[in-house]
């Protein structure tokens, strides 16, 4: 994709986050409750990845990779929620260019692997319901570590193609961005140049990204459905499917704003509607991920009841 060279001339050297609201009182109502809403996420992902490095008996492969979404979801927020707290209380709203260009590119990032983490996901329930005598030996510790690292691989490299296309595009002024983070399409819209060619090109690929782990999580659940059917007993069946649950939830919530935003044109996106999304998928999925794995998970109960009886005895 051919891109036009940088002239020297007057470039954008920042840009200005507008948020959700220019009023004094109003920012102060939104960095208290945003705050309260990043501790919680934060303590409460690391609640989880503390209980899994603690308790022999989560060390496996499901655990394993929940450990990682969890450390997902804490980097994810944190791309974000700090500079939004500051914005709030501060008089200027300003972020570098190359604060932006850093910004799009961790937050699309992390948000890919997540997405492909999914997956992987998926594919351990996989192996764990339709091949359960051979779990730990399919899904062994080299493969579950290479799984991880190549999510990790695509989703860098994927944003890493998303963010350059993107802040190579000239810009000349205005430089206000109607969103609380460099989000791509937002940014892009201020550029200096007709970017519909760059747009479909996106949003390709944004339709890729999207459909095709999706479509590999719903290959999964086909198989595992499956092998859930073939079970006799009615209480097997619900414990096999109660395993699947709560992954199938996340998946759902983190799935659904995402569709709604990039795969829909962007002539049709309204920018106060796109904001509200994000937050949803930014802010308030990596709060409720810890108690969507913790409320039906009774390991998970167990090695907090655990961890808790043990710091009475030390006490």
């Amino acid at each position: 994709m051919w891109m036009p060279p940088r002239q020297n001339q007057s470039w954008v050297s920042e840009f200005i986050l507008l948020g959700f609201s220019s009023d004094p009182l109003s920012n102060r109502i939104l960095f208290i409750a945003f705050l309260l809403l990043y501790l919680s996420s934060v303590l409460g992902n690391g609640l989880i990845v503390t209980l899994i490095y603690l308790n022999m008996h989560l060390h496996t492969p499901m655990y394993f990779f929940l450990c990682i979404l969890s450390l997902l979801d804490m980097s994810y927020i944190t791309t974000t929620m700090p500079q939004m707290l500051v914005h709030l209380l501060a008089h200027s709203q300003t972020i570098s260019f190359a604060g932006c260009w850093l910004q799009m590119y961790m937050f699309g990032a992390l948000g890919l692997t997540e997405f492909i983490l999914f997956v992987v996901m998926a594919y351990d329930r996989y192996i764990a319901i339709c091949h359960p005598l051979h779990y730990t030996v399919i899904l062994s510790w080299g493969l579950c570590a290479r799984l991880a690292a190549g999510a990790g691989a695509c989703g860098f490299f994927s944003s890493l193609i998303h963010t350059f296309f993107t802040m190579r595009l000239p810009y000349c002024g205005p430089n206000m961005v109607n969103h609380y983070l460099c989000e791509g399409p937002s940014v892009r819209s201020l550029a200096c140049m007709d970017t519909h060619l760059i747009e479909m090109v996106d949003q390709v690929i944004s339709v890729l990204v999207v459909v095709a782990p999706l479509s590999l999580i719903f290959a999964s659940y086909i198989r595992i459905g499956q092998a859930i059917l073939k079970i006799k007993s009615t209480q097997g069946r619900c414990k096999a499917f109660s395993t699947c649950v709560s992954h199938l939830t996340v998946v759902t919530l983190s799935y659904t704003p995402v569709s709604y935003i990039y795969m829909r044109p962007n002539s049709s996106s309204s920018p106060e509607q796109n904001k509200h999304i994000t937050l949803l998928y930014n802010v308030f999925n990596v709060l409720l991920n810890p108690l969507v794995y913790s409320l039906r998970n009774k390991d998970i109960k167990v090695a907090f009841l655990k961890v808790m009886r043990q710091g009475r005895k030390n006490s």
